[in-house]
Formats: C-alpha cells, sequence, structure tokens
C-alpha cells in the first residue's frame, strides 16, 4: 500500500513553530524544504558555489513541510490535528496530500542525507557512503534514513548526541525514551554504555531501531521496547534521554525520578526555546540542572536528582 505525502506550506518565517508542531502529530518521518539560506548552506555543507539553477529559482519566502503517514495510519485525523494547531499558532499554511510509494519515500532521502561530524566524539554516516569516510579519530555511527527517520541532522537530535559525548561514562546503562530510529541508544553503546533500552510507542520505529543496532555491531547491548513512554519500563538506569517535545518531557519528570538513582542523569531535548523556562520549572524541586545547551532556537537540558 502506499504512503500519503502531506504537504503544508507556509512562510519561511514560521518554519520552526511548524516543525515543532508536526513533531507533535508525526515524530517521524519529515522534511523541511527551505531555500531562504540557500547560498550559505550550500557554502557551509558541501564548501561549493556552484548551485543547480533549479534550486535558485526557488521561492525564498515559502517553505515546505513533507510528512508521511503509513498505510495503517490515518492521515484525515492528522491532516486535521496540524490544521487545527497551525491556525492556532497564528501560523499561514496551505496544506495538500498526495500518494507515496514506499519505495519512493526511502529512498527519496538518499540525495538529502551526507557524513556529518556531531560534537567531538561522533561522526553520523549512512552506508552507502560509509567508504568515503575518513573517521580522523571519532566514533562512526552508521545510520541509513527508513520509516521511521532520525538521522542526527536536526538540532534536537544533534543536541542530545553532543551531550551523550560529553557525559557517556562506560559501563553506564541507558534508557532513551522515545527512541524513533534508535541513533541515541546505539551512539550510547558506541560511546561506552554497557546496554541501551529504546522505547517508543511507534511499532515501525522500535522495529528500525532494533536493525539500526545490529547494523552498527550492538544488537546484541539494545533492547527494543514497544510501549508509551516508562509504562512497560522497569529498573533503574544511569542515563535515561528523551528527546520529545516540551510538553511531553513536562509530564514525563513526574515519574522520570523512579527509573534513576542519585548519580543518574537526564537528558532532554526537543524543546523550542519560548518552552524552556516551562521545562526547567517541571523539575523543581527534584532534580539539579547541570548544563543548559542551545541550537537555532532549539535547546537540551540536563539534569540530575538532588541528593
Amino acid at each position: 500500500m502506499d504512503f500519503t505525502e502531506i504537504v503544508i506550506e507556509i512562510d519561511t518565517g514560521d518554519v520552526e513553530m511548524a516543525a515543532a508542531i508536526v513533531n507533535m502529530a508525526v515524530p517521524h518521518g519529515i522534511y523541511i524544504e527551505d531555500y531562504s539560506d540557500l547560498e550559505a548552506e550550500a557554502q557551509h555543507i558541501a564548501h561549493i558555489n556552484l548551485i543547480d539553477e533549479e534550486l535558485l529559482a526557488k521561492d525564498r519566502d515559502i517553505a515546505w513541510i513533507h510528512v508521511y503517514i503509513s498505510p495503517e495510519s490515518n492521515p484525515v485525523e492528522a491532516i486535521e490535528f496540524l490544521r487545527q494547531r497551525l491556525d492556532g499558532a497564528d501560523v499561514k499554511n496551505k496544506i495538500s496530500t498526495r500518494a507515496c510509494r514506499v519505495e519512493d519515500y526511502i529512498n527519496s532521502w538518499k540525495k538529502y542525507f551526507r557524513p556529518v561530524a556531531v560534537g567531538e566524539r561522533l561522526l553520523i554516516c549512512p552506508s552507502w557512503r560509509r567508504d568515503e569516510v575518513e573517521p580522523n579519530g571519532r566514533t562512526v555511527l552508521q545510520i541509513d534514513p527508513g520509516l521511521a527517520f532520525g538521522t542526527g541532522t536536526h538540532e534536537t537530535t544533534s543536541l542530545c548526541l553532543s551531550l551523550l559525548g560529553k557525559y557517556m561514562k562506560p559501563g553506564a546503562a541507558v534508557l532513551d525514551i522515545g527512541c524513533g530510529s534508535g541513533i541515541l541508544s546505539v551512539a550510547s553503546i558506541l560511546l561506552g554504555a554497557r546496554a541501551a533500552t529504546g522505547v517508543d510507542i511507534d511499532e515501525l520505529a522500535v522495529k528500525t531501531a532494533a536493525e539500526n543496532a545490529k547494523i552498527n555491531g550492538v544488537g546484541d547491548k539494545f533492547t527494543a521496547v514497544c510501549g508509551n513512554l516508562v509504562d512497560k519500563i522497569r529498573g533503574q538506569f544511569d542515563v535515561i534521554v528523551a528527546n520529545i517535545v516540551a510538553d511531553v518531557i513536562i509530564e514525563l519528570n513526574k515519574s522520570v525520578k523512579n527509573y534513576m538513582h542519585k548519580r543518574s542523569m537526564c537528558l532532554m531535548s526537543g524543546i523550542i526555546e519560548p518552552r524552556e523556562l516551562g521545562v526547567l520549572r517541571s523539575l523543581e524541586p527534584d532534580f539539579n540542572v547541570i548544563d543548559v545547551k542551545g541550537k537555532n532556537g532549539w535547546v537540551a537540558i540536563v539534569a540530575m536528582l538532588r541528593r
């Protein structure tokens, strides 16, 4: 069966707000077309000045967010949710749909995904470019775009990966809440964790995460769980990472301490700057904030239990 591709047309000035709203409805499988800084981005990413004329002709004031809905899901409900939330946030939008073959959806990501250095320790690389890579002392994390998309290029994920590189200690047990593609779980193991448990409400994400762990040679150290947040989780962990959205993190902070000991760390991301204060308040009085890192309007927070 075909996927449904939802295309949301917005003003470029509303991209961050719209993307945050879209991620609430469909946390996996989106990409954004935004040509407002095309020349600067091409120079920064590819170090070239020669750009295809078709790209140069793109409207610089309009952006498009592409969302992919699986055959088992209800695109009508997703569209209604998106329209209500975008209208409620005063984000002017036009929404259209088209059928998209699964093969086209999977393969379309290849032209957008290249090796990316993250933090001080990681290099994220797709399989079709693995032979081209010179790690230069970095740990290579192989992630291919899939139906549950999460490849480290978005600010929320790169912030988490950078913080994992900073705080991960050898032998740690990791819980990855809302694991998506499993990139954070796999990265934590490659950075020295003895084991990681990834949980996601999406069965496809759970399957993809397990496959990515196997591809990176750490399948025996990764456990994939299909469930809602921590409903099916037991025990305590040295590092808990939640790359979700602010509202869910605030709710999660009411119970996450039950899965931590006095030396545990909780890494939270997916927080837009206007929601940072709300998340910080939700950590009171049980947590001490030990690090806050921002990038392009997004914020990640590291906290520990107060002793």
